[in-house]
C-alpha cells in the first residue's frame, strides 16, 4: 500500500507538471503577434477630431534614428511637418507584415499625389536576421521602397525603439513574436492615434488626409 501510494503522489506531481508546461505553451502561442500597445481597441473607433483608431492623446513621438534598405539613417524626428505612419515589421514574416505593407501600399496609392507629404517608417523587430539587404528585398516584393524608409540595426539599439512605444518583440529561431497595429503620428511629431492590425487603407487614408488638412 505504501508504494502504491508513493507512485500515485509521484504520479500526480509528474500530471500536474506536464498541465503547467502545456497551459505555458498555449499562452505563448495565443500570444504570438497580439497588439501588445496602448489599449488597441477596434480601428473603427472615431475621436473629436474625426481621426479612426484608439487616441492616444497628442503626446510627443519618441524621436529616434536607424538605418534604412538603402543604408540611410533616418531620423523619425526629419519628418516634421509630415503626418508619419510608424508601424513594426520584420521581412521574414510568413503572414501578417506583408499583410500590413500591402495595406500601406494600397493606402499610398489612395492618397496619390498627396502621399509625398507623408512619411512612412517600419521599424524592424528582427534585428538578426533584418539586414539593409533584406529590408531592400522586402520593400521590392511589396512595392514600397519609394514609399518607405524600412528602418533596421543592432538589438539593443531596436530595443530602445520597441521600448519608446511599448512594442513587444520576442524573436524565435524562424519567426517573432511581436505587436501589430500602426501608430498614426501627426504634422508636429505628436502621437495621435493607434490602428490595430485590422485597420483598412481607406481607414488610415481618411486618418491622413485630415491630418494633412491640419
Amino acid at each position: 500500500m505504501a508504494m502504491n501510494w508513493r507512485l500515485a503522489s509521484r504520479l500526480s506531481v509528474i500530471t500536474l507538471a506536464i498541465l503547467v508546461v502545456a497551459l505555458v505553451a498555449v499562452l505563448q502561442h495565443n500570444n504570438a503577434g497580439v497588439v501588445r500597445t496602448p489599449n488597441a481597441s477596434s480601428a473603427t473607433n472615431t475621436n473629436t477630431a474625426g481621426l479612426q483608431g484608439t487616441d492616444l492623446g497628442g503626446t510627443p513621438a519618441p524621436d529616434f534614428r536607424l538605418t534604412d534598405q538603402f543604408g540611410k539613417q533616418v531620423a523619425l524626428s526629419q519628418f516634421k511637418g509630415k503626418p508619419v505612419i510608424l508601424t513594426f515589421l520584420y521581412t521574414n514574416c510568413p503572414d501578417q507584415c506583408p499583410l500590413t505593407a500591402e495595406k500601406l501600399h494600397s493606402t499610398m496609392q489612395i492618397l496619390g499625389s498627396a502621399g509625398q507629404n507623408v512619411g512612412v517608417v517600419a521599424v524592424s523587430t528582427d534585428p538578426k536576421r533584418d539586414t539593409i539587404e533584406a529590408a531592400l528585398k522586402f520593400s521590392k516584393a511589396h512595392n514600397m521602397q519609394d514609399y518607405w524608409h524600412y528602418l533596421v540595426g543592432t538589438h539593443d539599439t531596436l530595443a530602445a525603439v520597441w521600448k519608446y512605444y511599448s512594442i513587444y518583440a520576442q524573436p524565435g529561431q524562424q519567426t517573432v513574436n511581436h505587436s501589430l497595429g500602426v501608430f498614426v503620428i501627426d504634422k508636429q511629431g505628436h502621437e495621435r492615434v493607434f490602428l490595430s492590425n485590422d485597420f483598412t487603407p481607406d481607414q488610415l487614408a481618411a486618418n491622413l488626409k485630415l491630418l494633412l488638412k491640419e
